[in-house]
């Protein structure tokens, strides 16, 4: 069947009205997440006094998680007021491909932006001496790079799966269990490739972060949702997927990307500070 064939995406489709309430408050959230993190990226790429180890980093945060919800976020709006709930085998590929390689990515990055703080910290003096320039691009491009060879591995175990049949996706968007759950096979080796990913991922960050977490409690924030919804869902004892699920899915998916400009940027006076001066000249300019 491979790439002719189409899924149904079930989400909360037995109810109705909850579904338009979801519309309602996705969209609201999507459109936080747009409003906040969008300056974020412009101001640490305009403002001088930003150009640190710390906004690069908040600035890939920021661009990681507008892609992420973006390549999902639209379509599943669409879904929850469309009576035909459908999408296309290559594009559900193509959405839990991305939608994973953003979410692989966001782990390996808190974890590099946890090491920056914990070398501010306790050795601030060779801080700028550490944290080069050069270093800052390459544990970005690590991030990234690890994140789609993450996502890479798992989506070439999942789509060399047999389907027969079974096309109802029992989630709002494509996600990945979810997706293989459907094969006709045993799918022993796809939970555990998943399971030994985000174990790897989130050990591999906790090294990094626990430095970090007696002094930065907003990262703590951060993580303490992030990595806490990632372990409900992939790591729960095998169920029948509740909507309580689908919707604890839809909260990691969702609000912590809308969370994270307001944790780490409302917060900081340095980032409000590049705001005000950003206005004061704008409007200077439009006086002019």
């Amino acid at each position: 069947m491979g790439l002719l064939m189409t899924f149904i995406l079930q989400g909360l489709s037995e109810y109705p009205k909850v579904e338009r309430l979801l519309f309602v408050m996705c969209l609201m959230m999507y459109l936080v997440i747009l409003l906040g993190n969008s300056p974020l990226i412009i101001l640490t790429l305009l403002d001088s006094h930003l150009h640190t180890p710390m906004y690069f980093f908040l600035g890939n945060l920021s661009f990681l998680d507008i892609c992420y919800t973006s390549s999902f976020i639209p379509s599943m709006l669409i879904h929850f007021l469309s009576q035909k709930k459908t999408i296309s085998f290559l594009r559900c590929v193509v959405q839990m491909s991305v939608s994973y390689t953003m979410g692989s990515t966001e782990c390996v990055l808190l974890a590099v932006m946890a090491y920056d703080r914990y070398v501010a910290i306790c050795n601030p003096l060779r801080y700028p001496i550490i944290m080069s320039k050069a270093l800052c691009i390459q544990m970005a491009a690590l991030s990234w790079g690890l994140g789609f060879l993450n996502s890479l591995t798992e989506t070439i175990l999942a789509i060399q799966l047999p389907f027969c049949g079974k096309n109802v996706i029992n989630h709002f968007v494509c996600e990945i269990l979810a997706f293989v759950k459907l094969a006709c096979t045993d799918i022993s080796l796809n939970e555990i490739a998943i399971m030994l990913g985000n174990v790897i991922f989130l050990i591999n960050s906790a090294e990094g972060r626990k430095k970090a977490f007696s002094t930065c409690s907003a990262h703590l924030t951060v993580v303490t949702v992030f990595y806490g919804t990632i372990l409900f869902m992939y790591m729960k004892p095998k169920s029948k997927d509740s909507a309580v699920d689908k919707l604890i899915a839809l909260f990691y998916g969702v609000v912590t990307p809308m969370l994270n400009p307001i944790i780490y940027s409302l917060r900081n006076t340095e980032v409000l500070g590049a705001m005000r001066k950003l206005m004061r000249r704008h409007w200077f300019w439009r006086k002019g």
